[in-house]
């Protein structure tokens, strides 16, 4: 699979080959047994073959259309790397990894084009992503008013706040209309208050799309606010040690302030801070 594109979308037009196999089917078709992401058996070697280095092995992880899987644990577990397969970023050296539909990309920077205005940014993946012209301005809005950044489409980048530059990612990871949207760590370099902004807005946006997530982080508290189900990666190889499922309200009625206060989130985030911790021991 060739990488993402500068609009920040994957390609799911090829397939891979060599000792591990990369491959995408059209977007907007599922794959049997309805799931979007398969990674089976994967293992992952850096250097030389006289010394290699092994940063993931032998990791099998399904994720289903419509789920938020969130990958957490120690610096150095293969998180980023994991989420690097699915992106067509890096191959395997063993196992397959298998995207079923289209995927976007938002990554910890925002990395855009500081030249351009928002619109232009937004403006530059609609083309890459064959929208005609004529179309593209209205398009621009509606990812904007998606992102809660209406009208602001002639404000140059180097204008916005980090939060609003985030957001702007985000809705040029969504001009691709994916249906699988991978971020990985996103809100890391976020004052505290404007990620948890984001975080409720990107929870209730894949809610509201039905879009299918995977998200890095090294926060309990935020697997568990986003996740439907968080995987737990130890280092040494990486590889997924515990899977723990969220079973929390989701959608755009939750009150979010109240769900973070409550008994039930303070038991899981206790629950996943101890697998962490576990996995960094």
């Amino acid at each position: 699979m060739p990488p993402a594109d500068a609009a920040g979308a994957v390609d799911s037009g090829a397939v891979g080959t060599g000792a591990g196999d990369v491959g995408a089917v059209g977007a907007g078709t599922v794959g049997a047994g309805a799931v979007d992401v398969e990674l089976v058996g994967v293992s992952v070697r850096y250097g030389s073959a006289k010394a290699p280095v092994t940063a993931v092995e032998d990791v099998s992880v399904t994720v289903a259309p419509g789920e938020f899987v969130v990958l957490v644990g120690p610096s150095g577990c293969g998180k980023t790397t994991l989420l690097r397969l699915v992106a067509g970023f890096e191959r395997p050296a063993a196992g397959t990894v298998r995207v079923h539909r289209k995927a976007g990309v938002v990554f910890q920077q925002p990395r855009l084009f500081p030249w351009r205005t928002v619109a232009g940014n937004l403006g530059f993946a609609l083309a890459r992503h064959g929208v005609p012209r004529a179309a593209r301005a209205a398009r621009t809005e509606e990812l904007l008013a998606l992102v809660g950044l209406p009208g602001m489409g002639g404000r140059r980048t180097w204008e916005l706040s980090g939060g609003q530059q985030q957001r702007v990612a985000i809705a040029r990871a969504l001009a691709a209309e994916p249906q699988v949207l991978l971020m990985d760590e996103p809100f890391a370099a976020l004052d505290a208050l404007t990620r948890e902004r984001l975080q409720e807005e990107v929870r209730t946006l894949a809610a509201v799309t039905g879009t299918t997530v995977v998200f890095v982080t090294h926060s309990a508290e935020e697997a568990v606010l986003l996740g439907s189900r968080v995987l737990v990666m130890a280092a040494g190889p990486g590889r997924v040690v515990e899977e723990l499922a969220v079973p929390l309200p989701r959608g755009p009625g939750v009150d979010v302030a109240a769900l973070r206060g409550s008994a039930r989130f303070a038991s899981l985030r206790a629950d996943l801070a101890r697998a962490t911790r576990e996995a960094a021991a």
